[in-house]
């Protein structure tokens, strides 16, 4: 099934002649989307001191200005994307990536907590956009047996943000200041504006006969397994995520927080590479074995027994194999929805966005009730139901085989 369908005339002059390799420059843009929204995202986390001073609030209603913007992108996704599904594809991206424009500038400027709170909220639906939008956008710029490595190029820029988001945020708050930290945000989102205008195809929407209701393509065959080893998968990697650093205390390495999220993010960036070069040819086998090695991933931190060496081993483990998985869980849900990707990934974005809840809530249960050292047997059991979910999902979902044998 190709996911560029029937999509008219122009996209299909459009696509002929795009290189039929990858067109690695038109690409980055949607890496730089991505990176823009993440560090967005989580910056507010490392400059609370400094927002909760200049808001005049406490540090804990500081920190819903991350709240906020996790909320509009939930909220916004499968909505927006599912009435603008017959816009051009190019002017919709152009309007999200304004929004974080506008709306980091308001951050910037605005001296009212309530104006901020809104501002942040409207720049998470921007990115909610952005998120619905990215996947199935970007693999309309490429031949079908690439639309995994193509997605690999695209992931790039979220491990990238993750790994220093926080810690860059606050870097750059201590040689400028908060505000200054949002007018930075904004003038790339404005570098990226003048990127997709000028270096990004437009690509048309969906015509109105194949445009199937929400809940059709919620019940497509495939849809359920692949969203749901998600949830699993995200679930269990934000548990120990979010709490990283009450669990590092327990083998002494409370002060190393930075440099372990550095491992972390150098091995996300290394997975990304290898499932860049091998999803399009092993997609099922690949998200099989990502899936047991962060079991085993789970299983070294469990059986650590204070070892700062093993703890380090199994981190890297980690972000190993949670690097690739944003982009198996796309192609794995583009390929399963066909023309109707962009919905299908809107979805992908609000199960994602609610196990990166999760994670915090059930996280935070556990490290009440059972410490820290109870995370990688959380994160052990949701890693086997992921395993186990792909594994029964042969026939739609996570299909075996390559790729390009399916067209």
């Amino acid at each position: 099934m190709s996911i560029q369908g029937n999509h008219g005339a122009i996209a299909t002059a459009q696509f002929d002649k795009l290189d039929q390799g990858l067109p690695v420059w038109k690409l980055l843009a949607f890496t730089m989307a991505g990176f823009i929204a993440i560090m967005t995202e989580t910056m507010p986390a490392g400059l609370l001191p400094q927002i909760s001073q200049g808001l005049n609030v406490s540090e804990a209603l500081a920190g819903q200005l991350v709240t906020l913007y996790a909320l509009g992108s939930v909220l916004a996704a499968i909505p927006v994307i599912a009435l603008t599904r017959s816009w051009h594809r190019r002017p919709l991206f152009l309007l999200a990536i304004a929004g974080l424009l506008v709306f980091n500038t308001v951050t910037a400027l605005s001296p009212y907590y309530g104006l901020t709170l809104v501002a942040r909220f409207i720049a998470g639906m921007a990115a909610g956009v952005i998120w619905g939008l990215l996947a199935g956008y970007a693999r309309r710029m490429v031949p079908y047996h690439l639309q995994g490595r193509a997605l690999a190029v695209v992931g790039i820029g979220q491990p990238i943000a993750l790994a220093i988001g926080v810690p860059l945020g606050t870097w750059l708050g201590g040689l400028f200041d908060w505000r200054g930290v949002f007018w930075i945000m904004s003038a790339l989102a404005l570098v990226l504006l003048a990127w997709v205008r000028l270096g990004v195809p437009d690509f048309a929407g969906q015509a109105a006969r194949q445009r199937l209701p929400i809940r059709n393509i919620f019940l497509m065959p495939g849809i359920r397994p692949v969203l749901l080893a998600l949830f699993a998968w995200i679930l269990a990697h934000n548990i120990l995520y979010t709490y990283i650093a009450p669990f590092l205390s327990t083998v002494g390495l409370e002060q190393r927080v930075g440099s372990v999220l550095l491992l972390f993010g150098l091995s996300s960036i290394v997975g990304i590479w290898i499932t860049g070069l091998l999803v399009d040819r092993w997609l099922r086998g690949l998200t099989l074995l990502s899936l047991a090695l962060f079991a085993l991933a789970a299983l070294l931190l469990g059986f650590a027994n204070g070892s700062a060496l093993v703890v380090l081993l199994g981190i890297a483990t980690w972000g190993l194999t949670f690097g690739g998985a944003p982009t198996l869980l796309q192609t794995a849900l583009a390929d399963t929805a066909g023309d109707n990707a962009d919905v299908a990934q809107s979805m992908l974005v609000t199960v994602f966005n609610l196990a990166v809840a999760g994670g915090g809530l059930v996280g935070g249960l556990l490290l009440e009730r059972a410490g820290s050292a109870s995370f990688p047997w959380a994160l052990a059991v949701l890693a086997l139901l992921s395993l186990g979910i792909a594994w029964s999902a042969r026939n739609h979902g996570f299909r075996p085989g390559h790729r390009a044998s399916t067209t």
